[in-house]
């Protein structure tokens, strides 16, 4: 493939980047623009695909990594649509086929946490790995489980942000998603914290007693991926954990306590290199498209006119 210009648009629930960079991970140009409504947000991203593709006939491929949840399957007719979600009016935006229009390249999609995780395959901490997990908690909880290679689909794409989990003894908030109260997403994401404490992740002191809580919630989350797909790596990143990265020896330490001695191994005995920040920082989430448009660049057909 050489060294391909490719193109990827991360959606968030806060923000969307769209990136111009290399098949090497070497970022071109990058643009931002927030996530408000798709009326507003999707020709915004729209124009800057345009103005790139218009400007460059070398772009070899598209790459979208979105948030969930969305249709990954490729045999589905919503393939590419967004599913239910709390966002003002994108449930059932069809995302590939609105973003793609008119760009005759190949293009791939995944969930913006798969995408992150297979950047940090290629270019950062999960480098050598096919085996881990990579953990977001931002205005969302979402984790790229990646095994064998590749991040882990059946019918859909995983939501693990959404398991539920054995609470503090005595904390009895009813937690702040909408569809399942108290899961991990409705305990520790931005707008769980927020509602909990009327303030930003951000704003909050680093010994204020909500992270206790916050971490515990996490470190649920991963005893329960330890014991399930065991992964030989965890990375952990988004908004609130850059916000507050004392969370880390929290998290690592009642994850200890929580599997109590119960799974022996190598890994574990190396907890700070177990559970660990992403190797690319803040970059993990805008080179998420970008690995994604990597692994198709040169197909001849591009993805949307396959599926359709």
């Amino acid at each position: 493939m050489a060294n391909s210009v490719l193109a990827g648009v991360e959606l968030g629930g806060t923000k969307c980047v769209c990136v111009l960079a290399t098949s090497s991970g070497e970022i071109l140009a990058q643009e931002r623009v927030e996530t408000t409504t798709p009326d507003e947000t999707l020709p915004q991203i729209k124009a800057i695909l345009r103005h790139w593709f218009e400007t460059r006939r070398d772009i070899a491929a598209l790459g979208i990594a979105t948030f969930g949840p969305v249709d990954v399957d490729q045999s589905s007719p919503r393939w590419g649509h967004i599913g239910q979600t709390p966002k003002p009016g994108w449930s059932g935006v069809g995302i590939a086929q609105e973003l793609s229009a008119g760009l005759d390249v190949p293009l791939a999609l995944d969930t913006d946490v798969n995408g992150a995780a297979l950047a940090e395959m290629r270019w950062g901490a999960a480098a050598g790995l096919d085996d881990f997990a990579y953990v977001t908690v931002g205005t969302g909880v979402g984790v790229g489980l990646v095994v064998g290679g590749t991040p882990i689909c059946g019918f859909g794409h995983a939501e693990l942000g959404h398991m539920r989990i054995a609470r503090v003894p005595g904390d009895s908030w009813p937690g702040s998603c909408p569809y399942h109260g108290d899961c991990v997403e409705g305990l520790a994401a931005g707008p769980a914290i927020i509602q909990r404490s009327g303030m930003r992740a951000s704003l909050i002191a680093p010994d204020d007693s909500i992270w206790h809580l916050v971490g515990h919630a996490i470190a649920q989350m991963l005893h329960n991926l330890v014991l399930t797909a065991t992964p030989r790596r965890i990375l952990l990143g988004g908004g609130v954990i850059t916000a507050q990265p004392q969370l880390f020896p929290i998290i690592r330490r009642a994850l200890q306590a929580s599997l109590n001695g119960y799974v022996s191994s190598p890994e574990l005995d190396m907890i700070e290199d177990y559970v660990a920040p992403p190797g690319l920082g803040d970059l993990a989430g805008p080179l998420g498209p970008i690995a994604l448009a990597a692994a198709v660049a040169g197909q001849q057909t591009p993805r949307a006119a396959m599926l359709a």
